[in-house]
């Protein structure tokens, strides 16, 4: 399904879940990976130390050269390994292209290679920009299998979150996974300035049954049954919840997405890829 997958790789321990996760997929189902490992140098910064650069990229091919050697060693699996200097999420992209990448992986990449928890802009800066799907990582290396049982698809009707659903019904025919399509109603009160009469949230409810009607539309057409099911508040907050019950697997399209060009990312999908506990399969 994915033959030709990039792996940004800066050698925190969510790029080497990222890594160890594809490895996994490439393992059960084939294709190729290419590690690249971006070094920024802020010439305002060391720009007294010019010699900073090349230690860095001395740095970075060094744990290039172990993780292809893991990858050789555990999975039997040959990597080509780049070490590029330039901002990350511009390499990392620009990489995907030159490569006809069909999925990114990555961990929840911080700022200029600093080790951060939550998301940084180089991840949302791959994601807005990349030429094809993009999977965020966020588990421990133990647990990355490369397979999934359960996914869940936010669902509002939209062509990304179509799009979304489609991918997810090719995933579970190649793994047999369940998938379960969440609906969230958002909080009326909080759209308009006043509380929701029990008319207005029978309206709202129908509205939910016809988007989640759509959706099991799309999966029968793509020879998947789905489980629906519908949540009440802030989407983001809605769909951890869900996915924390049982789901292994986020399939988003760019719910929520914002801005002029494709500039900012959307909050619904950017809190979810910051807060979540399961990978995040981010569709382009």
């Amino acid at each position: 399904m994915y033959e030709n997958i990039v792996v940004a790789f800066d050698n925190t321990d969510y790029s080497k879940a990222a890594v160890i996760e594809v490895a996994n997929r490439i393992r059960l189902n084939g294709g190729k990976v290419v590690l690249v490992h971006a070094v920024y140098f802020d010439e305002e910064e060391f720009g007294n130390a010019p010699e900073q650069l090349e230690k860095r990229l001395e740095l970075g091919r060094k744990v290039c050269a172990q993780t292809k050697d893991l990858l050789l060693r555990e999975f039997r699996i040959e990597a080509e390994a780049l070490v590029c200097e330039g901002e990350p999420p511009e390499v990392i992209v620009n990489v995907a292209r030159e490569k006809n990448a069909d999925l990114i992986a990555m961990g929840t990449y911080g700022r200029k290679g600093l080790k951060r928890l939550l998301m940084g802009s180089v991840t949302s800066g791959v994601i807005v920009n990349a030429p094809c799907d993009v999977l965020v990582v966020r588990k421990p290396c133990t647990e990355c299998t490369g397979s999934y049982s359960s996914i869940l698809v936010p669902f509002d009707g939209s062509g990304f979150s179509v799009k979304a659903l489609e991918r997810a019904c090719l995933l579970s025919q190649h793994e047999g996974a369940g998938i379960r399509v969440l609906y969230v109603i958002p909080r009326y009160e909080e759209m308009v300035g006043f509380f929701k009469t029990e008319s207005i949230r029978k309206s709202l409810t129908e509205e939910a049954h016809k988007v989640l009607d759509l959706a099991k539309a799309t999966a029968l057409r793509h020879g998947a049954v789905i489980e629906t099911q519908i949540g009440e508040g802030h989407a983001a907050d809605e769909i951890i919840k869900a996915a924390s019950a049982g789901s292994d697997l986020i399939v988003m399209g760019t719910y929520g997405w914002k801005g002029v060009n494709r500039a900012i990312m959307g909050s619904t999908t950017e809190r979810v890829i910051m807060n979540a506990s399961r990978p995040i399969l981010v569709m382009r």
